[in-house]
């Protein structure tokens, strides 16, 4: 079981994507944008950050600098229906994070997941 922090804005998506996560055997911490899921990162550790790319205030790229200066270890996933801005946008991450474009089938998504936390 991982420890995911899961950031979405559309809150039908995320509560989607939550339940999908959990089911498949996740713990799973769910923020409706950047800026409460860093606060989420205060005293809480993450095995994964799962997060939207377009957010409004504090985006998916900035949070995943943010909480991998905090944690160099994290992993993350980006979700999102701008590929190509999130591929040129994640230059400078630790790990070079995967890019998941939306739409996606939410098994396509828990193998993602678990081929990234297998790595």
């Amino acid at each position: 079981m991982a420890r995911i922090l899961l950031a979405e804005d559309d809150d039908s998506l995320r509560e989607f994507l939550a339940k999908a996560l959990r089911r498949a055997g996740h713990w799973v911490e769910a923020a409706p944008d950047g800026s409460e899921a860093e606060a989420k990162l205060d005293g809480n550790v993450f095995d994964l950050l799962l997060a939207d790319v377009v957010m409004p205030g504090l985006d998916g790229i900035e949070l995943a600098r943010r909480a991998s200066a905090r944690d160099p270890e994290l992993k993350v996933l980006f979700i999102t229906g701008f590929a190509a801005v999130a591929l040129r946008q994640r230059d400078g991450l630790p790990g070079a994070p995967r890019v998941l474009s939306k739409p996606f089938h939410l098994r396509d998504l828990v193998a993602e997941v678990d081929s990234i936390l297998a790595a």
